[in-house]
Protein backbone atom coordinates (compact mmCIF):
# COMPACT_ATOMS: atom_id res chain seq x y z
CA UNK A 1 0.00 0.00 0.00
CA UNK A 2 2.84 1.95 0.00
CA UNK A 3 4.33 1.74 -3.89
CA UNK A 4 4.98 4.34 -6.21
CA UNK A 5 1.59 3.62 -8.15
CA UNK A 6 -0.11 4.08 -4.88
CA UNK A 7 1.86 7.53 -4.48
CA UNK A 8 1.60 8.57 -7.88
CA UNK A 9 -2.16 8.34 -7.68
CA UNK A 10 -2.10 10.21 -5.18
CA UNK A 11 -0.59 13.05 -6.62
CA UNK A 12 -2.41 12.89 -9.76
CA UNK A 13 -5.52 13.35 -7.20
CA UNK A 14 -3.11 16.97 -6.10
CA UNK A 15 -3.26 17.83 -9.44
CA UNK A 16 -6.51 17.44 -10.27
CA UNK A 17 -7.42 19.53 -7.52
CA UNK A 18 -5.30 22.23 -8.53
CA UNK A 19 -2.11 21.77 -6.89
CA UNK A 20 0.40 22.82 -9.60
CA UNK A 21 3.55 23.71 -7.49
CA UNK A 22 5.88 20.90 -8.79
CA UNK A 23 8.34 21.16 -5.54
CA UNK A 24 5.29 20.55 -3.76
CA UNK A 25 3.77 17.38 -5.37
CA UNK A 26 7.42 16.34 -5.21
CA UNK A 27 7.76 16.35 -1.67
CA UNK A 28 3.93 14.72 -1.26
CA UNK A 29 5.08 11.87 -3.67
CA UNK A 30 8.30 11.60 -1.59
CA UNK A 31 7.51 11.65 1.90
CA UNK A 32 7.13 8.25 3.57
CA UNK A 33 3.18 9.50 4.83
CA UNK A 34 2.83 5.90 6.34
CA UNK A 35 5.41 6.47 8.70
CA UNK A 36 3.59 9.53 10.62
CA UNK A 37 0.30 7.29 11.24
CA UNK A 38 -0.24 4.49 13.40
CA UNK A 39 0.53 1.11 11.98
CA UNK A 40 -3.17 -0.02 11.59
CA UNK A 41 -3.73 2.78 9.35
CA UNK A 42 -0.85 2.20 7.17
CA UNK A 43 -2.70 0.81 4.67
CA UNK A 44 -4.82 4.41 4.52
CA UNK A 45 -1.55 6.28 4.70
CA UNK A 46 -1.86 7.21 0.85
CA UNK A 47 -5.88 8.07 1.08
CA UNK A 48 -6.52 12.13 0.48
CA UNK A 49 -8.03 11.93 3.81
CA UNK A 50 -7.44 13.07 7.50
CA UNK A 51 -5.91 10.18 10.06
CA UNK A 52 -6.42 10.25 13.85
CA UNK A 53 -3.41 10.25 15.47
CA UNK A 54 -4.11 10.35 18.85
CA UNK A 55 -4.71 13.09 21.83
CA UNK A 56 -7.70 14.24 19.66
CA UNK A 57 -5.40 15.19 17.02
CA UNK A 58 -5.60 14.36 13.04
CA UNK A 59 -2.89 13.84 10.60
CA UNK A 60 -4.10 16.66 8.00
CA UNK A 61 -5.42 15.64 4.27
CA UNK A 62 -2.73 15.52 1.88
CA UNK A 63 -4.52 17.79 -0.24
CA UNK A 64 -4.95 20.36 2.48
CA UNK A 65 -1.03 20.18 3.27
CA UNK A 66 0.00 20.52 -0.45
CA UNK A 67 -2.60 23.92 -0.76
CA UNK A 68 -1.14 25.80 2.27
CA UNK A 69 2.51 24.92 1.48
CA UNK A 70 1.81 25.85 -1.93
CA UNK A 71 0.01 28.89 -0.34
CA UNK A 72 2.89 29.49 2.03
CA UNK A 73 5.46 29.75 -1.10
CA UNK A 74 3.77 31.64 -3.52
CA UNK A 75 5.36 35.52 -3.56
CA UNK A 76 9.01 34.58 -2.90
CA UNK A 77 11.62 32.34 -1.24
CA UNK A 78 11.47 31.73 2.11
CA UNK A 79 14.15 31.58 4.85
CA UNK A 80 12.62 31.49 8.27
CA UNK A 81 8.84 29.73 8.50
CA UNK A 82 7.29 29.32 11.58
CA UNK A 83 5.11 26.22 12.19
CA UNK A 84 1.97 26.19 14.65
CA UNK A 85 0.94 22.59 15.55
CA UNK A 86 3.48 20.09 14.79
CA UNK A 87 0.82 17.37 15.17
CA UNK A 88 2.30 14.05 14.05
CA UNK A 89 5.30 16.27 11.98
CA UNK A 90 3.65 15.74 8.18
CA UNK A 91 2.89 18.94 7.65
CA UNK A 92 6.89 19.57 8.88
CA UNK A 93 8.43 16.72 6.47
CA UNK A 94 6.68 18.23 3.19
CA UNK A 95 7.43 21.98 3.89
CA UNK A 96 11.26 21.70 5.67
CA UNK A 97 13.24 21.35 2.35
CA UNK A 98 11.63 23.81 1.06
CA UNK A 99 12.37 26.35 3.32
CA UNK A 100 15.76 27.57 4.73
CA UNK A 101 14.60 27.24 8.49
CA UNK A 102 11.92 25.66 10.19
CA UNK A 103 10.81 26.51 13.67
CA UNK A 104 7.61 24.31 14.65
CA UNK A 105 5.49 24.64 18.24
CA UNK A 106 3.75 21.60 19.67
CA UNK A 107 1.54 22.24 22.70
CA UNK A 108 0.94 17.88 23.42
CA UNK A 109 4.42 16.25 24.51
CA UNK A 110 4.37 12.90 23.60
CA UNK A 111 3.13 14.16 19.64
CA UNK A 112 6.32 16.62 19.32
CA UNK A 113 8.72 13.77 20.78
CA UNK A 114 7.46 11.30 18.11
CA UNK A 115 7.77 14.15 15.42
CA UNK A 116 11.02 15.09 16.25
CA UNK A 117 12.02 10.96 15.79
CA UNK A 118 10.52 10.95 12.87
CA UNK A 119 12.22 13.81 11.13
CA UNK A 120 15.66 12.80 12.62
CA UNK A 121 14.45 9.12 10.92
CA UNK A 122 14.06 11.18 7.28
CA UNK A 123 17.87 12.78 7.71
CA UNK A 124 16.23 16.56 7.96
CA UNK A 125 18.06 19.03 9.70
CA UNK A 126 16.87 22.08 9.14
CA UNK A 127 14.01 21.88 11.73
CA UNK A 128 14.24 23.21 15.86
CA UNK A 129 11.57 21.39 17.95
CA UNK A 130 9.76 23.26 20.67
CA UNK A 131 7.06 21.79 23.30
CA UNK A 132 4.84 24.34 24.23
CA UNK A 133 2.05 27.01 23.66
CA UNK A 134 2.02 28.27 19.74
CA UNK A 135 -0.51 31.29 20.06
CA UNK A 136 2.12 33.74 21.05
CA UNK A 137 4.20 32.37 18.29
CA UNK A 138 8.15 32.49 19.17
CA UNK A 139 9.77 35.37 19.32
CA UNK A 140 13.21 34.92 19.96
CA UNK A 141 13.47 33.92 15.95
CA UNK A 142 11.06 36.09 14.77
CA UNK A 143 10.20 37.86 12.40
CA UNK A 144 9.18 35.47 10.06
CA UNK A 145 8.82 34.73 5.83
CA UNK A 146 6.10 32.59 6.44
CA UNK A 147 4.19 31.53 9.66
CA UNK A 148 1.43 28.16 8.91
CA UNK A 149 -0.98 27.12 11.54
CA UNK A 150 -2.71 23.85 11.60
CA UNK A 151 -5.16 24.22 13.62
CA UNK A 152 -8.03 26.99 13.76
CA UNK A 153 -8.66 29.59 15.68
CA UNK A 154 -11.71 31.15 16.57
CA UNK A 155 -10.15 34.72 15.61
CA UNK A 156 -6.33 34.83 14.38
CA UNK A 157 -3.70 35.54 17.50
CA UNK A 158 -1.96 39.60 17.46
CA UNK A 159 1.33 37.87 18.35
CA UNK A 160 1.45 35.99 14.61
CA UNK A 161 0.66 38.46 12.81
CA UNK A 162 3.19 40.90 14.71
CA UNK A 163 6.05 38.51 14.24
CA UNK A 164 6.08 38.48 10.38
CA UNK A 165 8.08 40.72 8.23
CA UNK A 166 7.21 43.03 5.87
CA UNK A 167 6.02 40.78 2.53
CA UNK A 168 5.40 38.13 5.28
CA UNK A 169 2.77 35.53 5.06
CA UNK A 170 0.61 34.00 7.38
CA UNK A 171 -1.25 30.68 6.61
CA UNK A 172 -4.25 29.93 8.85
CA UNK A 173 -7.26 28.60 9.64
CA UNK A 174 -10.04 30.46 10.97
CA UNK A 175 -13.36 30.02 12.78
CA UNK A 176 -16.05 27.46 14.42
CA UNK A 177 -15.90 24.26 13.67
CA UNK A 178 -17.93 23.78 10.57
CA UNK A 179 -18.04 27.63 9.25
CA UNK A 180 -13.76 27.38 9.08
CA UNK A 181 -12.06 29.56 6.12
CA UNK A 182 -8.70 29.02 5.30
CA UNK A 183 -6.84 32.88 5.14
CA UNK A 184 -3.60 34.23 4.19
CA UNK A 185 -2.14 37.26 5.48
CA UNK A 186 0.50 39.39 4.42
CA UNK A 187 1.66 42.19 5.63
CA UNK A 188 2.80 45.56 4.16
CA UNK A 189 4.78 48.18 5.14
CA UNK A 190 1.34 50.09 6.05
CA UNK A 191 -1.49 47.43 6.21
CA UNK A 192 -2.15 44.24 6.44
CA UNK A 193 -3.84 42.11 3.11
CA UNK A 194 -6.33 39.25 3.88
CA UNK A 195 -7.20 36.57 1.06
CA UNK A 196 -9.58 33.76 2.01
CA UNK A 197 -8.40 30.47 -0.10
CA UNK A 198 -11.95 28.73 0.53
CA UNK A 199 -13.27 26.27 3.50
CA UNK A 200 -11.31 24.35 5.48
CA UNK A 201 -12.06 21.73 8.70
CA UNK A 202 -9.44 21.35 11.58
CA UNK A 203 -8.95 20.52 15.33
CA UNK A 204 -9.06 24.16 17.24
CA UNK A 205 -6.31 25.95 17.96
CA UNK A 206 -5.90 25.58 22.29
CA UNK A 207 -3.62 27.39 24.00
CA UNK A 208 -1.15 25.82 27.25
CA UNK A 209 0.44 22.49 26.97
CA UNK A 210 -0.86 18.60 27.28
Amino acid sequence: MTSARTRDRLVQRLRDQGITNLAVLDRIKNVPRHIFVDEALGSRAYEDTALPIGFGQTISQPYIVARMTEALLEGGPLHSVLEVGTGCGYQTAVLSPLVERLYTIERIEPLMLRAKERIKELGIRNVRFRYGDGIPGWKAHSPFDGILVAAAPLTVPEALIQQLKVGGRLLVPVGAEGEQQLIRFTRKEQRIEKESLGPVAFVPLLGGMA
